[in-house]
């Protein structure tokens, strides 16, 4: 394993140093997973971007199955083309190949393995306050609980959409439509067909002083099969508001709610999810450690009564870190106490500790995973405990400022609670990984983006 380990770490660093001469003239940022260039060689309308992502894992029980504990490297690169052919028109092209090394093919994931395909292509229109984009695009929007790219896995997440956004960066309206694309590994990625995913997501950062709101109304009209076995439409209408923002005495806070109301096929749909966080910044300590305090609920169904539907739907979000390191658990029929430090020993070096409790809302309904399957089937009469189980994490990264470098190290141990224990998935699970980033932007073209709502202006298309 150790072998495997140094033989994928000479491979990447050796295609780093490849790269190197170009990487040094770069500015670089302090604790950035992005960085940027300019260069003369490139015309004013022509913009390329690079990434190599390198991140190699071990899982003591994988699938929570004792005796089954892979060391393996999950590989990425994506190379983007960005053209600027006039004031208000400009296109964008990516490119990505994905890779699990060393997995065993049973344990392999769609999102972690995608041969060589179209990531991103879309075509982009600027008129006055209005930007329109129209084919295959990331979408973020806050912290990326109901949609977002799902970065962290090893393919990530976009979406064939129509969005416009409406506005500028501090009070704007982003309106879309679409669908998800379904990664195929081993052939070109589609959609999952017709537009069936819909939104209007509202960023207010001036309304209030120190407030940031950001309400919205997302819906999904797919067709389903409801619990009687008829053939349906879905029509899932989720209003819901974030709110985030600082107050005096170093104190700060984020909370959002959505409900969830309408048809399943036959069956109708009412569910609800949120989350609160409360933290505060010690700046008289080293460091400036950041305490927070967090609290998450998503609905479960009961199983009262067989025409309502009451498991929350996530539907498509970043879950990476937002139920434990491990990544397991989604956002739909859990409760989730949390605390978190963090804190900056140095500009490029950041450090997060976290542990957390996490139980079901309901007892008659699943256990669901990070991508919302399910991950443990409720027995007849429902579990005899709602203690899914508590995990503990760390996390590191630092930004390597001779070349546009990102490292990050974390592990996390999960130990199963006696809902997970009856039900054949009492295995602790402790996963560490090492991985290595490396971001290249050369040129204008297109490198300027519209934020897609989120809190940093990195993020979007």
């Amino acid at each position: 394993m150790r072998s495997y380990r140094l033989i994928a770490l000479l491979i990447l660093l050796g295609r780093l140093l490849v790269m190197t001469p170009s990487a040094q003239a770069q500015k670089t940022a302090e604790v950035s997973a992005s960085q940027s260039a300019t260069t003369e060689d490139l015309p004013n309308w022509l913009s390329v971007d690079l990434e190599l992502r390198s991140r190699t894992e071990e899982q003591s029980a994988i699938n929570f199955l004792s005796g089954i504990s892979p060391v393996y490297d999950l590989t990425r690169l994506r190379i983007g083309v960005g053209v600027k052919a006039s004031k208000y028109f400009s296109a964008y092209l990516q490119m990505q190949d994905a890779h699990a090394l060393a997995l065993p093919l049973r344990f392999v994931a769609s999102n972690m393995r995608d041969t060589f395909d179209f990531r991103q292509a879309y075509l982009r229109l600027d008129i006055s306050k209005t930007t329109t984009f129209l084919g295959r695009q990331e979408l973020r929007f806050g912290d990326e609980r109901l949609i977002g790219i799902s970065d962290w896995t090893n393919t990530s997440r976009t979406f064939d959409v129509i969005r416009t956004v409406i506005g500028n960066p501090e009070n704007r309206l982003d309106l879309f439509s679409g669908s998800v694309v379904q990664i195929r590994p081993n052939e070109l990625d589609t959609t999952r067909g017709g537009f069936y995913l819909h939104g209007a997501y509202a960023t207010l950062t001036t309304l209030v002083p120190h407030v940031r709101l950001e309400p919205y109304v997302l819906m999904k009209t797919p067709t389903v099969e409801s619990r009687q076995g008829i053939l349906g439409r879905e029509t899932l209408v989720a209003p819901g508001i974030r709110i985030t923002g600082k107050l005096p005495a170093n104190f700060d806070y984020s909370l959002e709610g959505v409900l969830e109301r309408g048809a399943f096929a036959n069956d109708s749909i009412r569910a609800s999810a949120g989350y609160v966080k409360a933290g505060y910044t010690l700046h008289s300590l080293p460091w400036r450690p950041h305490l927070q305090a967090e609290y998450d609920y998503a609905s479960g169904d009961p199983r009262r009564d067989p025409s309502v539907v009451r498991t929350f739907d996530q539907f498509y979000p970043s879950n990476h870190d937002v139920f434990g390191l491990t990544d397991v658990f989604g956002w739909q029929n859990i409760v989730q106490r949390r605390l978190n430090i963090d804190f900056h020993p140095a500009k490029s070096l950041y450090v997060l500790l976290h542990g957390e409790t996490l139980d079901v809302a309901s007892t008659n309904d699943s256990v669901y995973s990070g991508g919302g399957g399910v991950l443990v089937h409720p027995p007849s009469g429902g579990f005899g405990s709602d203690r899914i189980g508590t995990e503990v994490d760390g996390a590191l990264q630092y930004a390597w400022k001779r070349i546009p470098l990102l490292w990050e190290l974390g592990i996390g141990h999960f130990w199963p609670g006696a809902l997970m224990s009856a039900n054949n998935h009492g295995a602790q699970l402790t996963l560490t990984y090492f991985q290595l980033t490396y971001r290249l932007k050369v040129g204008p073209g297109t490198s300027r983006r519209i934020n897609s709502g989120r809190d940093s202006d990195t993020g979007g298309n």
